[in-house]
């Protein structure tokens, strides 16, 4: 095992008769694993759970029962660590289970790992909330604390090796860094998407006309469109397309594969439709990851996932709710994943409303390097307005787009007005 010390986070339970065993089981790990060298910090119902949380790096934070409302369920909230559970008392929680369930529902979606002390408890959580709920015995006469922190820390370190490694290549990123800066949208559609009446030669002028050095065009399950304009971009200067495809999978959400040269066929398997896009050398993007209003992956089929996630859209402004946007970039800070971003435009007037600012590249390794220190810049655009112009356009049925609008131009305008880093700092005015 390796010798690597941990910083982690054990958010005890309360101090009442009930929750006795719960807070012994989370006492006596945190002595076991501070014996090991580990670094842990503790934190009960009366601490400042934001403020501790963001007082240092950790790795791990653990949290003990966090059913709401409780202090562990506040550090589920604020976590942008790697989250695991323990649940002790076999006990049904009415106020959780019924009348808080939905919002409990969200923080356990933030859990990479739940445990269990008993498998009546895992039982009982399975009735309401389905997940994987690993068995992890407490000390006693058949074992001791010791037994269960080794068990502890293995699972620990089981989900730190799936972060993905910050470093890249850096011989790439050298090789790129003198380059130009340009700005490339990532996420858009043509008419060549059932719902989508933008002509391939409209997005191209108005992704030209609005400053951008690269595009992908990600129509849904088609690359026609993107194929077609790559041909023609080549005749025109200063504009790069990616060719890519928002593929739709048998159950388990959408994917975007950037950089491909052939169709991939809809409903495969997730994996299925990972591995075409491995087979054609390209990188794997996941749009709107946490948006319940689309065709996503949920938290389990996502993790499965994790490592093979290229890039993971943290913003896009077509998201209806700013906290399916904020979940995104909480998940990509946490297993290090590339940040990116696009406008996911179904009309020219949305294109670059969202941009990401990277070094020029060629090819989907530099592409990816680059991404490592880019800057997402947004621009403020109404939702409502682009939504109508989409509906407008499409004669209000999603499925069944026109394929021309009449007298189609493109869409001028769309200077970017905020800035933000891909760590997640925010400068300018909004």
């Amino acid at each position: 095992m390796s010798a690597e010390r941990l910083a982690i986070a054990q958010v005890m339970p309360p101090r009442r008769a009930a929750a006795r065993a719960g807070r012994q089981f989370a006492e006596r790990v945190s002595d076991e694993l501070e014996g090991r060298g580990h670094r842990v910090l503790r934190i009960g119902t009366r601490d400042p759970v934001k403020r501790l949380l963001a007082s240092e790096p950790l790795d791990v934070v653990h949290v003990h029962d966090p059913f709401a409302p409780s202090v562990a369920s506040a550090a589920l909230r604020h976590s942008f660590s790697l989250n695991v559970a323990t649940f002790h008392a076999p006990q049904e929680r009415v106020l959780s289970t019924q009348v808080a369930r939905p919002l409990v529902e969200i923080f356990f979606g933030r859990l990479d790992a739940r445990t269990v002390t008993s498998p009546e408890t895992a039982a009982l959580l399975e009735r309401y909330f389905r997940g994987s709920y690993e068995l992890v015995r407490p000390g006693g006469e058949e074992r001791g604390w010791d037994e269960v922190a080794t068990e502890l820390e293995s699972l620990y370190r089981r989900l730190l090796a799936r972060r993905h490694d910050p470093t890249g290549n850096p011989e790439v990123r050298r090789r790129i860094s003198s380059r130009p800066l340009i700005e490339a949208d990532l996420h858009m559609h043509t008419d060549h998407s059932p719902d989508c009446a933008t002509p391939v030669e409209v997005l191209l002028e108005t992704a030209r006309d609005r400053g951008l050095g690269a595009i992908a065009i990600t129509d849904h399950n088609e690359v026609s469109g993107a194929l077609e304009a790559r041909r023609i971009a080549e005749q025109m200067d200063g504009i790069k397309v990616i060719v890519a495809e928002e593929v739709k999978t048998a159950e388990q959400g959408e994917v975007i594969g950037l950089f491909l040269e052939e169709k991939i066929p809809r409903g495969m398997t997730m994996a299925e439709t990972i591995a075409e896009i491995r087979r054609q050398g390209g990188l794997v993007y996941v749009p709107h990851p946490f948006d319940r209003f689309h065709s996503v992956p949920d938290y389990e089929h996502l993790l499965e996932i994790v490592e093979e996630i290229d890039v993971l859209e943290v913003f896009n402004p077509r998201v209806a709710l700013t906290a399916f946007n904020e979940e995104a970039e909480r998940f990509a800070r946490k297993y290090r994943i590339v940040p990116g971003a696009g406008s996911d435009s179904h009309v020219a007037q949305g294109l670059g409303s969202v941009r990401v600012r990277i070094h020029d590249f060629d090819g989907p390794e530099e592409f990816l390097e680059a991404m490592r220190d880019a800057d997402i810049v947004r621009k403020h655009k109404n939702l409502v307005y682009v939504q109508a112009l989409k509906l407008l356009q499409t004669t209000g049925r999603p499925k069944a787009a026109k394929r021309s609008v009449p007298d189609a131009k493109p869409a001028r305008g769309g200077r970017p007005r905020k800035r933000r880093s891909a760590g997640g700092q925010t400068t300018g005015k909004s």
